[in-house]
């Protein structure tokens, strides 16, 4: 063959006869994009993968369960070529040559008309890489250089302005727990082609030194209003900008939904009528204490955790916690903002039967560098709070779990 590189070139399937030869590992690799381009998939092999088997099943392809013979290929658009019959391959190979069918030999790529690239996809661009020629080819390199393009269009490291009109509206982005590694890929992703970011205290503060410098950033916690308008005030500045025609994201500590009031803004975006895209996010409640080591549940040990909030204490008027049930649940027990209160919910659930002996994690500023983990008692949990100083944000782990793991980062 000349040493002239391929030609790129992207083929419209939908509907279009594609001969695949051989139903081994090949074929379980190469199928699913077949059919997510709607090609009408002829599978011609006396024997398939499970996979395969069950792709034919579904009627995703036709299978016809014999080898190779003379004629297959003759209405095809595209063949791949994948039987571990050499002589089999050649005929083929011959066979497609002859019709003008583009084909791909997974035996020998200097025998194909065609090589199947490197892909991957992100946001509707399709990521496809190909070597230069076919000698020497080394798949795990193109393979590697597909990863990192769709990687940094995913997180939103390699950042590609789009040049056609974005319609303007809010992103309420779950950040996660702390850790900017944590953030969803999307989430990542939203970030980087925000003109306004609104974020709160909690949300992951790393991943705003990482925006272009045209993006406006406004934290959430220094927005002016009365004490009992914070939300009205946030609501009214996510409008604000999404009126003047701008991408907002709203970065919120870890998912918005939890204890986040996402609903409350996504409820003022709908009533002004601005489009609002949610993105969930990781919960401290059940990664922050996973990474002090401490899984929520646990074979034989907690086969049920519930996550309240602890911002009001239990004879607070405005809690909505039934408390006294709690205290009668053997599972796991997760409580946010609870911190100065955890005495008065200590004594809650000891007074409606709680063992004073169960075991209570506070984890500290999880996932950070700062995490650190306290143990105590539901006896001693309001005193050690004190003596060992530990602030907000905090997330309190209550049940035997507390003692299942080794201590420290998992």
């Amino acid at each position: 063959m000349a040493e002239n590189p391929a030609y790129p070139v992207g083929l419209r399937l939908t509907g279009r006869r594609v001969v695949v030869l051989g139903g081994g590992q090949v074929a379980q690799r190469r199928l699913p994009a077949l059919i997510a381009a709607g090609a009408d998939i002829h599978l011609v092999s006396p024997e398939a993968t499970p996979s395969v088997e069950a792709m034919a099943e579904a009627g995703e392809i036709t299978w016809h369960r014999r080898g190779y013979t003379e004629g297959d290929l003759a209405t095809a658009w595209y063949a791949l070529i994948a039987t571990s019959d050499t002589d089999a391959n050649t005929r083929a190979s011959a066979e497609a040559e002859a019709h003008r069918v583009w084909c791909v030999r997974s035996d020998d790529a200097d025998a194909a008309t065609a090589w199947t690239p490197a892909t991957g996809s992100s946001e509707g661009v399709t990521v496809a890489v190909l070597t230069t020629e076919a000698r020497g080819r080394d798949p795990r390199h193109t393979a590697a250089i597909r990863d990192a393009v769709v990687e940094g269009l995913r997180d939103g490291t390699l950042v590609a302005p789009h040049h056609r009109t974005r319609t303007p509206g809010v992103a309420l982005v779950g950040g996660g727990p702390g850790d900017p590694d944590l953030i969803t890929v999307r989430g990542r992703r939203l970030l980087a082609e925000a003109d306004v970011v609104i974020a709160d205290r909690l949300g992951p503060r790393d991943l705003l030194a990482e925006l272009p410098p045209h993006v406006e950033v406004i934290d959430a916690a220094k927005i002016p209003y009365g004490r009992f308008m914070a939300q009205e005030a946030i609501n009214d500045a996510l409008i604000e900008h999404a009126q003047r025609g701008k991408s907002v994201v709203r970065l919120k500590g870890g998912d918005p939904y939890v204890f986040g009031r996402g609903m409350e803004e996504l409820q003022a975006l709908a009533e002004a009528g601005i489009p609002c895209t949610v993105v969930p996010g990781i919960s401290s409640s059940i990664s922050v204490p996973g990474a002090a080591g401490i899984p929520v549940t646990h074979r034989g040990v907690a086969h049920e955790f519930t996550v309240v909030s602890g911002h009001v204490a239990p004879d607070d008027e405005r809690s909505l916690v039934d408390w006294p049930s709690l205290a009668k649940l053997t599972g796991t027990l997760v409580v946010l903002m609870g911190v100065d209160k955890i005495g008065r919910i200590a004594e809650t659930l000891v007074a409606n039967g709680k063992s004073p002996d169960t075991p209570v994690a506070l984890v500290q500023e999880g996932t950070t560098a700062a995490q650190r983990r306290v143990d105590a008692t539901l006896a001693t949990v309001a005193e050690t709070v004190v003596a060992q100083d530990v602030k907000p944000p905090a997330v309190i782990v209550i049940g035997e779990v507390v003692g299942v793991g080794p201590r420290g980062t998992v």
